[in-house]
């Protein structure tokens, strides 16, 4: 998943040979291209959608190429990196990137249909969307200086940056996840379960009650650091409480 300025033909075309399907959300959708493989291929009520058809020869001439180049990636043989400037060089597409980039329109066209008619797919990418954004707030959250910016004018300097910042998100996650757990089988033990619907909208990446600023004391009880959990909180004592204030 991705939001448009995510997206490419040649990403697609990549995606696709190594069997995934790349969704991204596109703003732009009435400007899209639909791609026909021939001019003479019937497609009934898309014809006039359809216009613009791909270089089928292209493909053909390059197929044993971007195999090589899917396997590779796949194996872990060279970095996307790599391959993205193996693809395009000064600025334009290699043949073997123009290649990969009709693919890529074959799996572009594919996805705009399922897009426009499948609701609940549109649904699915939107929800994945929204995770992502929610992991990019608790980045911002905890990088709050700079509101989760990379300013190192060296490169080590920007990967230690982002290992510490991808850390620190990790740990919340985890404590976060850890104690909802323990929430949920508290629950269910002392009243009726939750609704697996509800459940499944519960989300690790809350940080309203993580206290970002102000002194850190990591002096543990001993419990606590042989990994036993902090006792939760009871909700009808804190009611209680609430209730008794003037």
């Amino acid at each position: 998943m991705a939001d448009t300025h995510g997206y490419s033909e040649v990403v697609f075309g990549l995606f696709s040979l190594l069997g995934f399907r790349f969704s991204p959300r596109l703003a732009d959708l009435p400007d899209q291209r639909f791609w026909r493989m021939s001019k003479e291929d019937d497609y009934g009520d898309l014809n006039d959608l359809s216009r613009h058809v791909l270089n089928t020869r292209l493909i053909a001439e390059h197929w044993d190429d971007m195999l090589r180049l899917a396997g590779s990636l796949k194996l872990g043989k060279v970095k996307a990196t790599a391959v993205m400037r193996t693809l395009q060089r000064a600025g334009s597409l290699s043949g073997l990137g123009r290649a990969v980039a009709e693919v890529g329109r074959v799996e572009k066209t594919l996805y705009l249909l399922a897009y426009v008619q499948d609701e609940a797919y549109r649904r699915r990418i939107l929800v994945q969307l929204n995770r992502g954004e929610g992991r990019h707030a608790v980045a911002r959250a905890v990088f709050h200086g700079r509101k989760g910016e990379l300013r190192q004018r060296y490169h080590e300097g920007m990967e230690d940056q982002l290992g510490a910042l991808g850390l620190v998100v990790n740990a919340l996650v985890l404590w976060n996840t850890r104690y909802l757990q323990q929430a949920l089988e508290q629950h269910q033990a002392a009243a009726e379960p939750p609704e697996p619907g509800d459940v499944a909208r519960l989300s690790p990446l809350l940080h309203e009650h993580i206290n970002m600023l102000g002194r850190y004391d990591f002096t543990l009880p001993e419990g606590i650091a042989a990994g036993q959990l902090r006792p939760l909180r009871d909700p009808t004592s804190l009611e209680e409480q609430l209730a008794q204030l003037p």
